[in-house]
């Protein structure tokens, strides 16, 4: 294995000037321009780019025209960061949706939270100190969003119901050429033209950009589970991702709209984060609950509850601790709140030895999960014969699933470990011939997670991303890919983290795009684009790292595109720690001038 792409992980190379003034994340507002004179290419790139001698003063920025695909967490830290560091900036961001917000916008179901500690869950330089609970539930985390988008004035650069829907780099002018498609008329009354398109009428228009940044997120296409007779089915129909209930649209809350369900049965099939959530949420709005679970899977205690009760010298009770007045006024005082965080986070990454092969930690978790799972479905405790993996612990994205255990052990709850024959008009037929009569069918079955995105992007000399990422996804360090020329993504494969917070991933994915920009603005480069043999180099490393861990056992898992055997395309290979020291050596690059 070549040494070269260990080298890339660990070094501190940067693309900009040592001392060029560093900004305060925290300024909401573009940086001035910095008197900076462009580095000196080198020898390889001077032969290949004979010298011309521009006829401009040495403070003139080249204008640079970004285009950011999503208004998630991904697009709003772009559309802050290339403000804040590129002068003369044309910045527009395109969303498909009404509102932004990414998946904290479109999932609306019962019991929706994040799933690590609040206090991680949170830009680096936009700190929050008045979160309600340890787990944030969904729409608070909407609401810190769109302070974010007030504070730093993005509402004027993004477009919203702006639905991408071809890309394709143009080698002549190093241009992207976007095909945009959006409602012809106003939506009025707040209404998602996407909830209902055969009521709009659509039009398209195209737009450029000198760099594209693509952050739509790895869990945005959310997808039918594939049973025989579901669209047969005589009751409500629905899915986690695109919780439509009537009731729940227009801001009510999900209880609004399930208020007369208190006579109704329910099926809920999935046992993946969706629906771990739903169920202890929906089981006291229903009659009787039936959750439909295929595999197994392992339920961890709540992450970081301990450190944080030390910290501050509180006894949590139940799963979710609620923060009082007065933790929320201890969290003002910025010396504490700094150690808060670095405790909790420090605690939440440490759990990253437990995800390597037969490593203490590893058997220490599987033994004190077990343990935990076994005491918390005392009461109905065969379940746990069917629940209780195999696999090693975080072969499955792991999850705490604050309360769920308790609710499949509530007498209006059946846990239905027997696999789906098929879907009737009025329930559920099990294989063994058992049939369900249900009044409602909630899909919490996952997302497309193939990484092919729901719009085509065309490379250099033809090829499609698609094409590129067939048979499975290969990138240089989960950001940027040969072939596709100034085309930079967040979230993309081998990404996420398996221990962790995934925001500090986005803001260091967004941060080596910005960096990327200003190289192309400060030197007039016409195209940026990393190397095949980068490319190779990690995708050889991610094939030895992988093996070691947990993640490349047996379980069916979204890590390996929904397969239980096969290749980790979601995971980064590691914690996330060594990301924040990553930045684009130079070398590893093809550069073109105008």
């Amino acid at each position: 294995m070549s040494p070269s792409i260990l080298s890339d992980l660990l070094k501190n190379i940067s693309f900009g000037k040592p001392k060029d003034k560093q900004p305060d994340p925290s300024d909401s507002t573009p940086l001035s321009p910095s008197t900076t004179v462009a580095n000196e290419s080198q020898k390889s790139e001077s032969s290949a780019h004979p010298f011309r001698l521009g006829n401009f003063s040495v403070d003139e920025y080249k204008p640079l025209k970004v285009v950011v695909i999503g208004a998630g967490f991904s697009g709003i830290v772009a559309g802050i960061r290339f403000r804040q560091k590129i002068p003369n900036l044309n910045l527009t961001i395109y969303d498909k949706n009404s509102g932004i917000g990414g998946t904290w916008y479109t999932n609306k179901y019962p019991g929706l939270a994040c799933d690590i500690p609040s206090h991680s869950y949170q830009l680096t330089f936009e700190e929050k100190t008045d979160w309600s609970a340890f787990y944030a539930p969904g729409p608070e985390i909407l609401s810190y969003l769109q302070g974010v988008v007030s504070k730093y004035k993005l509402g004027p650069y993004i477009n919203l119901q702006h639905e991408l829907v071809h890309a394709k780099y143009d080698e002549d002018s190093g241009k992207w050429v976007l095909k945009i498609r959006r409602p012809k008329a106003q939506v009025d009354n707040g209404d998602d033209a996407n909830a209902n398109p055969a009521s709009v009428e659509y039009e398209e228009f195209e737009d450029t950009a000198d760099l594209l940044f693509t952050g739509v997120g790895a869990l945005s296409r959310w997808s039918w589970p594939d049973i025989e007779g579901l669209d047969t089915f005589q009751g409500r129909l629905v899915h986690s991702a695109q919780w439509d209930v009537e009731g729940s649209e227009g801001g009510s809350s999900w209880e609004e709209g399930v208020k007369d369900w208190k006579d109704k049965k329910v099926g809920v099939i999935g046992v993946g984060s969706s629906a771990i959530q739903i169920v202890p949420a929906l089981r006291p709005k229903v009659s009787r609950l039936f959750n439909y679970v295929r595999g197994k899977t392992w339920l961890s205690p709540p992450f970081s509850v301990a450190k944080m009760a030390e910290l501050i010298q509180r006894d949590p009770t139940g799963d979710n601790y609620a923060f009082t007045d007065q933790d929320k006024e201890r969290f003002k005082d910025p010396e504490y709140y700094k150690e808060f965080r670095h405790e909790i986070d420090n605690d939440l990454n440490s759990i990253h030895l437990a995800t390597l092969k037969d490593t203490p930690m590893q058997k220490g978790a599987r033994t004190a999960f077990k343990e935990n799972m076994i005491k918390r479905l005392e009461k109905k405790p065969w379940i746990a014969d069917h629940l209780i993996p195999d696999f090693g612990v975080a072969c499955r994205r792991l999850t705490p699933g604050p309360g769920y255990l308790e609710a499949l052990c509530e007498d209006n709850v059946d846990f239905v470990n027997v696999g789906i024959k098929r879907v009737m008009e009025g329930g559920i037929e099990t294989v063994d011939g058992k049939v369900q009569e249900l009044d409602v069918i909630v899909c919490a079955t996952g997302y497309d997670t193939t990484f092919h995105l729901p719009f085509p992007i065309i490379g250099k000399n033809g090829i499609s991303l698609q094409d590129k990422w067939t048979p499975h996804p290969t990138t240089y360090l989960s950001t940027c890919i040969d072939d596709f020329p100034n085309y930079f993504f967040s979230l993309g494969p081998n990404s996420a983290v398996g221990s962790g917070s995934l925001l500090a991933v986005i803001e260091h994915q967004v941060d080596y795009a910005v960096m990327v920009g200003m190289k192309m603005q400060r030197e007039r480069l016409k195209s940026v684009v990393v190397k095949k043999g980068a490319v190779e180099d990690f995708d050889e490393y991610l094939e030895h790292y992988f093996p070691t861990s947990v993640y490349s056992e047996k379980c069916r898992s979204w890590y390996k595109m929904g397969k239980e055997e096969g290749r980790v395309v979601a995971l980064w290979p590691g914690t996330y720690v060594p990301i924040k020291l990553v930045k684009p050596p130079i070398q590893r690059f093809a550069l073109s001038r105008q």
